[in-house]
């Protein structure tokens, strides 16, 4: 049986290696490779609880902002933290214009260009999807990337730069002044014309009436704006192109919830499903690591009794990233898992239709982008500057706390264990490593995985199916280090 070594899948963050097995023409096997050591959990060890809040961002450059929160929120926990309003308005503004901008970058930067692939040339729509959404020279790819650094405006003007500690136990660190949240709102309505311009064709209310299939295709024939903004064109060509039967995947999605406010409830909420919606449980998380390069444990143990040994071996083990599973099954994370399990009922229909695919995942991380960007609006225009953006938190020698949040790709968790005054423990489940899971304890295939398995492969030499299945979950393999050993020198042989 043939394996094809697609490494590294580009136009993701980072670059993650993956191999399948090609028979007839469909993939019957895969394995999603992480190929970089992440040791964030073993430089932590030993070090003052509040160093978490500037280590933790930096495992990722492109979530730090979703770090940050989640480290905060652990600390919260241990702590004992007060926090008024405009401290949870803040975190809720900042965390939600990073993940605006990765739905941007992941829509038009690193799945886009995909739809102007050469497979497609023979398509009445190639032209124009080309002219939009080729790498570099796309006019909305452009537009997109313009947008994007209108919305990191908005974060320097509260938080710094990227990363930066802006969140910490009690709220946010920060005092703007009146004129700041004006700015933002004047940048932010910038980015707005943007989305309503080009992407929606409408106003960003006009789409949020859409609650079902049928209300969309209503949209579409209402004006020729709609029909030929880049949602449109998505949505009337993306089934045509196949994409709409790729990349089922478990079918079990999970969130952490996310946003939280002050009365303690999330915007968005946390829960479970696998064909019915259950509460949260975070005890039900554990992390396998029988295809992981680790050792020191067999099964699955939960983050807070989490252990992170690394242990290179030739063999069965395949990947650097670790195996979480909730309930003792695979769950899809992201936009499409934080829809479904909000109940919005545009997403639930377009899911009944046609199940978890690379369509619907593109259109819920597009719909949920439409929904943040309303909900940014109304945050900024619920700060007061006249009131406190910090509470307080205590200092203990010993404590446990757990942070759940969501970054752009899904549910982020950070668990921290304090004893005397030191960190004794800290475990990251980042989303990527509930997407790119490899098997479990049980042989299950991760998420990706599994979605791969299955698809039809065309051309050997441009396996653009399976790239479209991985991309549309958003891969961020940015989460690792490098080992280094600096007296040493190395050369690679490329074959």
């Amino acid at each position: 049986m043939p394996e094809l070594d697609l490494s590294p899948i580009t136009r993701i963050e980072g670059h993650l290696d993956f191999k399948i097995n090609v028979e007839e023409g469909k993939v019957t096997d895969a394995k999603a490779i992480g190929a970089l050591f992440r040791g964030f959990e073993i430089i932590l060890r030993g070090r003052d609880p509040l160093d978490a809040l500037v280590i933790t961002p930096r495992i990722c450059g492109v979530c730090p902002t979703s770090h940050n929160d989640a480290s905060a929120r652990a600390l919260d926990d241990a702590l004992n933290a007060s926090i008024p309003e405009n401290g949870y308005l803040m975190r809720s503004i900042l965390l939600g214009v990073e993940n605006l901008m990765s739905h941007a970058a992941h829509t038009y930067v690193l799945f886009g260009p995909d739809l102007a692939n050469k497979k497609y040339e023979k398509h009445e729509a190639y032209p124009e999807l080309a002219r939009r959404f080729a790498p570099l020279t796309g006019t909305s790819y452009k537009g997109a990337v313009l947008a994007r650094i209108k919305l990191d405006e908005i974060f320097a003007i509260f938080g710094g730069k990227h990363p930066h500690t802006t969140f910490v136990p009690g709220g946010a660190p920060v005092r703007p002044q009146l004129s700041d949240i004006t700015k933002a709102l004047s940048i932010f309505m910038q980015v707005q014309e943007f989305l309503e311009n080009v992407t929606l064709g409408c106003s960003i209310e006009r789409w949020l009436e859409n609650r079902s299939l049928k209300d969309v295709q209503k949209w579409l024939e209402e004006d020729e704006k709609h029909a030929n903004s880049d949602l449109g064109l998505f949505i009337r060509y993306a089934p045509e192109l196949g994409l709409h039967k790729l990349g089922p995947g478990p079918g079990n999605f999970l969130s952490y919830g996310v946003y939280a406010q002050a009365d303690g409830r999330n915007w968005l909420p946390a829960g479970f499903y696998d064909g019915k919606h259950h509460k949260l449980d975070q005890s039900r998380i554990e992390e396998h690591i029988k295809y992981s390069w680790y050792t020191g444990y067999e099964g699955g143990r939960h983050p807070l009794e989490g252990v992170t040994e690394p242990y290179y071996e030739e063999g069965e083990k395949y990947t650097w990233a670790k195996c979480p599973r909730y309930d003792d099954k695979p769950a899809e994370v992201g936009p499409l898992a934080r829809m479904i399990i909000d109940k919005d009922p545009l997403v639930l229909d377009l899911a009944k239709e046609y199940g978890p695919c690379v369509y619907t995942r593109v259109l819920a991380r597009l719909h949920e982008a439409v929904r943040l960007a309303a909900k940014i609006r109304e945050w900024l225009l619920e700060l007061d500057p006249a009131k406190p953006f910090f509470g307080s938190y205590e200092r203990v020698s010993s404590a446990e706390g757990i942070g759940l949040t969501e970054a752009a790709r899904g549910a982020l968790g950070h668990w921290i264990r304090i004893k005397d005054g030191k960190i004794d423990n800290y475990q990251v489940i980042t989303p990527t490593a509930w997407n790119v899971s490899p098997k479990d304890s049980n042989d299950v295939h991760g998420p990706i995985e599994q979605a791969v398995i299955g698809t039809p492969v065309e051309d050997e030499n441009n396996p653009i199916e399976v790239q479209h299945v991985i991309r549309s979950y958003d891969p961020c393999i940015a989460c690792t280090v490098h080992v280094i050993t600096p007296r040493r020198s190395y050369k690679l042989k490329v074959v």
